[in-house]
């Protein structure tokens, strides 16, 4: 049995990144990119005004105030998207609209909220004095062209969609989704919906480890139940490595007279790296090898499953696509209640997040659905600890963007 550390460290230097395609932007939420992206150009491109108002030389304005306005002549009107070819000279105002080009000779920008109309048509009121470049935004202020805007191996996110859309990017290059097989061994198991003899229990762990797999980038593909029999689960394997980059089963992986996935992944060719990890929920854990696709076989047990599914497969899933970080950071929360782990260990114990701070979500046994639904993700306490109330935690939650 070997720890959760070193568990995932071999998982994930065994890992190596999928291919790379190429994707329109407004599909490439969540996705790993594959390549650093540079600026073509500043942002912003040119001097512009931050709000509507007028382009004004801030010495014609020294003094300005609502008691004693100053007056300047407009010269012209220059919307957003029009080039700025009007020279401002003393004595004269160009008016402007968020975004609208500084023009040439004009040093700041005044709400059109500090301003007037004048008695005679043409003139403006100026209730106000400007600073030299108030309200305007200026040229690279935000990004100079050829600055890296994103770097290869980080996720996109919406703000990310943005800054990439402004630079001009209306495609990029993102690691491949991993395909995942998916396998529910157990005689006993039956899909939802089909009617239960007695001693028969519906399978629900496929359908919750494909959402999880789809939240973390993978391409689930949800297999059909397999009858704990060998020569079923061989053929129920060797169809799934067929068909995926890797494959995810649930049950058969203890030691169990009828637990028969590390047996057939042997009889397949398949290396089996290590069993057993230092955890609870889900020590009967099992990474295996065959050629160059991979194993993860899970407990059977629901919450053992989708504990051992976050804590070792999904950053599997983020280094197959490529990603520098392959676990997000975790949220910090402080403790409502005091939480104790008093085994020999590691917990992860199923915890909800409120208002108030973190506490468990229900009971924690590795059969409890309830707690397992209300809860939002992992905290890790270490074997023989008590984090008492107060105390800032670390929560992982069940998917990176839940």
């Amino acid at each position: 049995m070997i720890e959760v550390t070193e568990a995932r460290n071999r998982v994930l230097d065994a890992l190596t990144p999928l291919g790379t395609e190429v994707v329109p932007l407004a599909s490439a939420l969540g996705r790993i990119l594959r390549e650093p992206l540079t600026a073509p150009f500043d942002l912003p491109r040119f001097d512009n005004s931050a709000m509507d108002g007028y382009a004004v030389r801030a010495a014609d304005l020294i003094g300005a105030t609502a008691e004693s306005p100053l007056v300047l002549r407009q010269a012209a009107e220059l919307p957003a998207g029009e080039a700025a070819r009007e020279v401002v000279e003393q004595g004269c105002c160009v008016r402007l609209f968020t975004g609208s080009a500084m023009p040439p000779g004009a040093d700041a920008v005044v709400m059109q909220e500090d301003t007037q109309p004048g008695e005679q048509p043409g003139l403006v009121l100026f209730l106000d004095g400007a600073k030299p470049w108030e309200n305007v935004r200026l040229q690279g202020q935000d990004i100079r062209r050829g600055e890296v805007v994103s770097e290869a191996g980080t996720p996109v996110s919406v703000g990310r969609i943005a800054l990439l859309g402004a630079c001009g990017y209306a495609s990029v290059a993102v690691g491949a989704r991993p395909r995942v097989a998916l396998l529910a061994t157990g005689s006993e198991l039956r899909e939802p919906g089909q009617t239960l003899a007695e001693g028969q229990v519906h399978e629900t762990n496929r359908i919750a480890l494909a959402a999880l797999v789809a939240r973390w980038g993978g391409e689930p593909l949800i297999c059909p139940i397999v009858r704990d029999e060998l020569a079923a689960t061989c053929a129920a394997l060797d169809a799934a490595f067929g068909a995926a980059d890797l494959v995810i089963t649930s049950g058969g992986v203890s030691v169990g007279t009828r637990d028969y996935v590390k047996e057939a992944f042997s009889s397949l060719g398949g290396t089996i790296e290590f069993w057993k990890v230092s955890m609870r929920p889900g020590k009967p854990f099992v990474f295996g090898r065959w050629h160059d696709k991979f194993l993860f076989g899970l407990p059977g047990n629901p919450v053992s499953a989708l504990s051992t599914f976050r804590i070792l497969v999904a950053p599997a899933l983020l280094r197959l696509q490529g990603a520098i970080r392959c676990d997000p950071v975790p949220e910090q929360w402080p403790l409502a209640e005091a939480l104790n782990n008093h085994g020999d260990r590691v917990h992860f114990a199923r915890v909800s997040v409120g208002e108030e701070g973190v506490r468990l979500s229900g009971a924690q046994s590795s059969d409890a659905f309830k707690s397992l639904a209300q809860s939002d993700g992992l905290v890790e306490i270490p074997p023989r600890t008590v984090f008492p109330a107060g105390q800032i935690v670390k929560v992982r939650r069940w998917s990176p963007d839940s």
